[in-house]
């Protein structure tokens, strides 16, 4: 395969990474037991006799992530920063899948309607996801500026204004409070994100020379 092809490849998985992810978690969401999609983060998803699927959702999402920003080097390795921030959040999934999150606000079934013990492995957990969220910002900031010198303004105002969302979204959910607005807030900001992604990644596969 010619190196530009390899690039092209792995592009691709950060227009996958997103739809995979939002769709194993909501064909759980929508069916496990107990779960409410306005009350629950979809880590809580991690756990109970189906935890597994999680699991293995925010691992298999993340090395699609950083399939990804190898991608991102290749096309743009005079911006390492794009593909180093964009690794940190693909390494950040799969530690975050590692690292599973505590049982909480009556899910699993069973569970106490409260937030529940905080343990090592959920803090490691809360841990992971704030570090990668933080790089996913900032690569959307970065991505801004290039798109900016390059004279695409139209796509850099889309990239800051993703950052901007998923870091309200973020300040939101961080503050530990479960009403609604923040819980579905949040999952808005995570399609943003994605979206980004895949946006990003379309944009440098056309500009990317097939052979």
């Amino acid at each position: 395969m010619l190196p530009n092809q390899v690039t092209r490849s792995l592009l691709g998985y950060g227009v996958l990474a997103g739809p995979f992810y939002v769709t194993v978690s909501l064909a759980q969401a929508l069916t496990r037991e107990g779960f409410d999609l306005t009350r629950h983060a979809w880590s809580l998803l991690s756990n109970g006799d189906l935890g597994w699927i999680q699991i293995t959702n925010f691992v298999l999402t993340g090395l699609m992530v950083l399939a990804a920003a190898t991608g991102l080097h290749r096309a743009l390795p005079d911006t390492p920063w794009v593909a180093r921030l964009v690794g940190v959040y693909g390494a950040s999934l799969i530690a975050a899948g590692a690292l599973r999150a505590d049982p909480g606000l009556g899910f699993p079934a069973g569970t106490p309607a409260g937030p529940g013990a905080v343990s090592w492995h959920g803090i490691g957990h809360l841990a992971a996801g704030s570090i990668g969220f933080l790089c996913v910002i900032a690569a959307c900031v970065v991505v801004g500026r290039r798109f900016a010198r390059d004279g695409r303004r139209g796509l850099a105002r889309y990239s800051y204004t993703s950052g901007a969302l998923f870091l309200a979204g973020f300040v939101g959910i961080a503050s530990g409070n479960s009403a609604p607005a923040l819980t579905l807030g949040f999952v808005a900001a995570v399609l943003v994100i994605w979206a980004w992604l895949a946006t990003v990644s379309i944009h440098l596969y056309r500009a990317t020379p097939p052979c």
